[in-house]
């Protein structure tokens, strides 16, 4: 079985040693990313309540019915959105393999933009006692991705991967009571691979630390065998900028919450044009539409 690589937060990694991990090994863990147990705290009060009111997954046998869901987390905890989609250690990685660099002519005038990744997805899981393990799967599936087969990660090249996840632990995460697994090295995998629960790795996690993926790795959510325990993490995907979104974003959250956040917190979460002209509002920037001095900020679609 592969390895996977563990970093310390408090040790301030770079966002390249993080990138070159994932490369290696489609995902990898950071311990403490979130030391501050207030914050841990904040977070499960903000969405304990939903948890509560939301009832078993109904349809296709994907969520065990223990496993409880809260989504649209943007506009029910600031303090998940601020220390975990916000996290700027996640977000640089996010930069780096998601960012796109287009360049086309205008006439005799050859023009280069970048299109930024934004949000996808947040989504709280809580695996309860006697849940059955979800079954292995890619996240990529929701964006049609093809992959061909690679023989090393040195062939990996940036661009293969369309999403990029965080967990975070709520609570201590093991192996017993549903921690993420996940097979190292899947994300060099084509299309026609099955996965193997065999070569699964466990992200077993203290509360505040994270593990990191790539959306082409097979994973998915274990079995919780324990008689009391409950597995509570904090998750979120970022997607390339010119690709929708998993969750929309725009119904999930009401724009007044969306207004209480900073503008580039705003534009995270896709208020934002994906350069040249992707996603305008009146051709306009939609981050116009969050500000009362709609000169200040945005672009004009010229």
């Amino acid at each position: 079985m592969m390895t996977v690589d563990e970093f310390d937060y408090t040790t301030s990694p770079k966002a390249d040693e993080i990138v070159a991990s994932l490369i290696r090994n489609g995902g990898c863990v950071i311990r403490n990313m979130i030391t501050d147990q207030n914050i841990l705290d904040t977070i499960e009060k903000d969405i304990r309540p939903h948890l509560e009111a939301d009832r078993p997954w109904v349809g296709v046998d994907f969520f065990p019915p223990e496993t409880r869901r809260v989504m649209g987390l943007v506009g029910k905890s600031r303090t998940f959105t601020e220390n975990i989609p916000a996290n700027k250690l996640y977000l640089g990685v996010c930069s780096r393999l998601l960012s796109s660099t287009h360049s086309a002519w205008l006439g005799y005038q050859l023009n280069t933009t970048v299109s930024e990744p934004v949000l996808s997805n947040t989504i709280v899981f809580s695996i309860g006692p006697g849940a059955k393990r979800q079954e292995l799967h890619r996240d990529d599936s929701i964006h049609h991705n093809t992959l061909i087969e690679l023989k090393s990660h040195d062939q990996y090249r940036i661009g293969r991967d369309t999403s990029v996840g965080l967990f975070v632990a709520g609570k201590k995460t093991m192996r017993a009571n549903g921690a993420t697994r996940f097979i190292p090295g899947s994300h060099l995998w084509g299309d026609a691979r099955c996965p193997d629960e065999e070569l699964t790795y466990y992200a077993e996690l203290e509360p505040g630390d994270a593990f990191l993926m790539l959306a082409s790795c097979y994973h998915g959510g274990s079995a919780n065998t324990t008689p009391d325990q409950e597995r509570l993490v904090y998750s979120c995907f970022m997607t390339k900028g010119y690709l929708r979104q998993e969750e929309n974003q725009y119904l999930a959250n009401r724009i007044q919450q969306v207004k209480l956040y900073p503008t580039e917190l705003q534009r995270l979460i896709g208020y934002s044009v994906s350069k040249p002209f992707l996603g305008w509002v009146n051709l306009e920037d939609p981050i116009k539409l969050l500000h009362d001095d709609p000169e200040t900020v945005g672009e004009g679609m010229r």
